[in-house]
């Protein structure tokens, strides 16, 4: 495992990924010693004076992994990962225990990103993905993995939040609704989605729900169908002011801004809108809004630096080549883009 990492990382910065200059790094070592000294209370972009936390452990990894690389110049490019602000997967209850070590200490000027990812039934239409809970195992999920992570940020107020809700969870029940591990799961992930929204909304917290990809809900004939799905949950939970909009190409390897599209030329690229991120954000945010949901969104760049690697939007699983996009930041040149931000498993 430390050998892929190391091979990896290696080949990730070759991406498009930007690190910051020394200058910007001794300004950002200077603002971290302002903790913050009173309640956190979430208006508006949380990422527009905020940068996305380091992942400590995903850091550490990068760190040991570095100390494989031969190359001391690719090396030193390679170490810089680990100073890279990144999401903390939390995919399984036993990964809860990790939560008090990497949120203590978050700087006033940094924002943790969480990922929540433990429905039952998880992933219903893929094959490498499934979790840990069985079909029917809501209340597990609610007591034992929801209410725990509920009850740790409640011992942070003073800490910003922003977490990405259930990846792959809604969007299979938009284009999946034919599969029968799809249809078993659907009224535990609208039940779980929307419990987790309705306890999870804190003044410290902004929420974005998973809305998949351009390649996915961005078709002429799922965008709709998507934004009344998501919406529909998230009036069920009570329409929680701790929810913002959405996630995109959550662990998914879609340009944010490419054109012509990667796959616009493909045979039925006509039938697709939605060729890049952006243009996905644009097309279903409106539905969103039309719908009685908040559109903005965040979107995931940590694969798509390098593109043309794909046959179709359907190769997903460890795209060989695939490298960093552009960093985590709020400079996003879209309106309804809150920020760009990076995942990584630990």
């Amino acid at each position: 495992m430390k050998g892929l990492l190391s091979a990896t990382v290696a080949s990730a910065i070759s991406g498009a990924l930007a690190f910051p200059s020394p200058a910007e790094r001794r300004d950002i070592a200077a603002r971290q010693a302002a903790v913050c000294s009173s309640p956190v209370k979430l208006s508006g972009n949380p990422f527009s004076n905020r940068s996305l936390a380091v992942n400590s452990f995903y850091a550490a990894e990068v760190k040991e992994a570095v100390t494989k690389i031969s190359d001391s110049a690719l090396a030193a490019k390679a170490a810089k990962v680990a100073e890279i602000g990144s999401y903390f997967w939390i995919d399984t209850r036993d990964k809860i225990k990790m939560l008090d070590d990497i949120i203590k200490g978050t700087p006033c000027n940094q924002i943790r990103g969480l990922i929540i990812y433990d429905l039952p039934g998880r992933d219903c239409a893929a094959k490498a993905s499934n979790g840990e809970l069985a079909v029917g195992e809501i209340n597990i999920y609610k007591t034992q993995y929801i209410d725990p992570i509920v009850a740790i940020i409640k011992k942070y107020p003073n800490i910003a939040f922003a977490l990405i809700i259930e990846p792959d969870s809604l969007p299979n029940l938009v284009t999946n609704s034919n599969l029968a591990a799809c249809q078993a799961s659907a009224s535990g992930y609208r039940e779980g989605v929307a419990y987790a929204l309705k306890q999870l909304n804190l003044p410290n917290v902004n929420m974005y729900i998973d809305a998949g990809h351009g390649g996915w809900l961005g078709w002429d004939a799922n965008i709709k169908p998507g934004a009344k799905e998501l919406a529909s949950v998230y009036k069920n939970a009570g329409s929680p002011k701790a929810v913002r909009g959405i996630a995109t190409n959550v662990a998914g390897w879609n340009s944010f801004d490419q054109e012509p599209g990667e796959f616009a030329g493909s045979s039925d690229g006509q039938y697709n809108k939605a060729q890049n991120e952006k243009k996905y954000v644009s097309l279903i945010s409106p539905e969103l809004v039309a719908a009685g949901m908040p559109g903005q969104a965040i979107v995931d760049t940590g694969r798509n630096g390098v593109t043309g690697l794909r046959k179709e939007w359907g190769d997903w699983c460890n795209v060989i080549g695939a490298g960093f996009g552009r960093r985590p930041t709020s400079d996003t040149g879209s309106s309804l883009v809150d920020a760009f931000f990076v995942w990584k498993e630990v």
